[in-house]
């Protein structure tokens, strides 16, 4: 089972993002502060996890966490700002929608910009250390995973339903037959993107924050 928490009394936000490698879509991220006594043996990483334990798990974090947000950046954002910043900004977002605040963020990753003055740690692979970074985890997946779905009717050639606007065959395939989308970032460097073979594609503003 994944870390409760990196310290003994300090309200801690775990903070994640999904969607960072896509060629469509938004990129979104999550804040989650979990109670201390939260314990969860199926809780990772949401990569290493399947659609129904996600969504499981959604339902779970939810219901459970003291304070959850969720944020997203949409794509002409993405393309001034670039990918890592889109994604800091998401995840700045979301800490500001808690309505618990948090005394400490735990960041996935090794990159991150100092927000609202509250003291940061930047965790390689930290959705695989500690739960409330993979609780973010599984809510930024989730959340989504909806709103690719939901533009996926509006162009469903594209086949977002599975691919959720990552690069694989069938998304390639319709971006050289009928371009590019509203949804798609520009500042993405298609032509060597579409030349890409993924063999691990995807299959599956401000959400309301739960206090």
């Amino acid at each position: 089972m994944l870390l409760s928490h990196y310290t003994e009394n300090l309200v801690e936000a775990g903070c994640d993002e999904a969607g960072r490698g896509c060629l469509a879509g938004p990129v979104f991220a999550a804040a989650v502060i979990l109670p201390r006594g939260f314990r969860n043996e199926v809780l990772t990483d949401s990569k290493q996890l399947t659609k129904l334990q996600r969504s499981r798990l959604r339902d779970i974090i939810e219901s459970k966490a003291l304070s959850w947000a969720v944020s997203r950046v949409d794509a002409p954002v993405i393309d001034q700002i670039n990918i890592l910043n889109a994604s800091i900004l998401a995840m700045h977002q979301a800490i500001a929608h808690l309505n618990t605040p948090p005394e400490l963020l735990l960041i996935d990753g090794n990159r991150f910009k100092p927000c609202q003055g509250i003291p940061h740690l930047c965790i390689v692979r930290g959705d695989g250390k500690y739960l409330s970074i993979a609780a973010a985890s599984v809510l930024a997946k989730t959340h989504r995973d909806d709103f690719m779905i939901r533009i996926h009717e509006e162009y469903p050639g594209y086949d977002w339903i599975n691919n959720k606007g990552y690069p694989c065959k069938k998304h390639r395939a319709e971006i050289l037959r009928s371009g590019i989308t509203p949804f798609h970032r520009k500042s993405f460097r298609m032509s060597e993107q579409l030349s890409l073979h993924w063999e691990n594609c995807p299959k599956s503003q401000i959400v309301n924050p739960k206090s």
